[in-house]
């Protein structure tokens, strides 16, 4: 029963108090204004400038916290608040983001293992579920000496979950360092005083943590189901 609570508090609260916390972080320093007076569409083509990379482009996507590097089209796209507005959360956000396509550009070990397992960890997350409650009908209530077909489909799914698993646990390497790469060049253009500094650091922070959650979830759930295949 202990096990079960762990794990729902897992599973539901944890992601919360993540997703609140960067929710908060983000408006509250969204709200104070850049000394610089860069927009968060400036701060990104200028660490793109300062790196060498030319052939990224920076573009305004839509709807709050939507910030994201495509390394397939080469593009850093910010949300509306962000592109538009001299603010420290945005200089943050931005920096980040322009972290990944510095990793793109230099070649990161993480991230190139990150894309390579993409199409598996994408094909997991969407059918891995559907061959694992395969796998649990057909095997309940059986009695069977052997292996069924119901327990081949059973730990198949749990194989490709692993992949959209290990999507995750890679992905926090990756947006540590991509954090670790914003910091520094916003400190090194001197793009934001010692005061926003600390400030655009708890942003990521923040934003870190959302990661974390997820693949605490994502583990606690693939031990869930590989507990359900060895009693089954």
């Amino acid at each position: 029963m202990l096990m079960y609570i762990i794990y729902f508090a897992i599973l539901l609260i944890v992601p919360l108090l993540a997703q609140m916390n960067v929710t908060s972080t983000f408006k509250k320093y969204s709200r104070v204004r850049s000394t610089s007076g860069l927009t968060g569409k400036e701060v990104a083509e200028m660490i793109l400038k300062e790196n060498g990379i030319y052939d990224v482009e920076v573009l305004r996507g839509k709807g709050q916290l939507t910030d994201h590097y495509d390394p397939g089209k080469k593009v850093v796209v910010l949300s509306p608040d962000n592109y538009d507005k001299p603010s420290v959360a945005g200089t943050a956000v931005a920096a980040h983001e322009v972290g990944h396509a510095i990793q793109h550009a230099t070649g990161y070990m993480f991230l190139n293992f990150r894309s390579a397992i993409f199409p598996l960890a994408q094909f997991g997350s969407n059918f891995a579920f559907f061959l694992i409650m395969a796998g649990i009908l057909l095997t309940a209530g059986m009695q069977a000496s052997g292996p069924t077909l119901g327990t081949y489909l059973l730990w198949g799914g749990i194989g490709l979950f692993a992949f959209s698993v290990l999507f995750q646990i890679v992905t926090l390497p990756v947006e540590f360092d991509a954090s670790n790469r914003a910091m520094k060049q916003i400190q090194r253009l001197n793009i934001v005083n010692e005061k926003e500094y600390r400030h655009a650091k708890k942003v990521l922070s923040a934003a870190a943590m959302t990661y974390v959650a997820a693949t605490a979830t994502a583990v606690a759930e693939l031990v869930r189901l590989i507990l359900i295949a060895r009693n089954n």
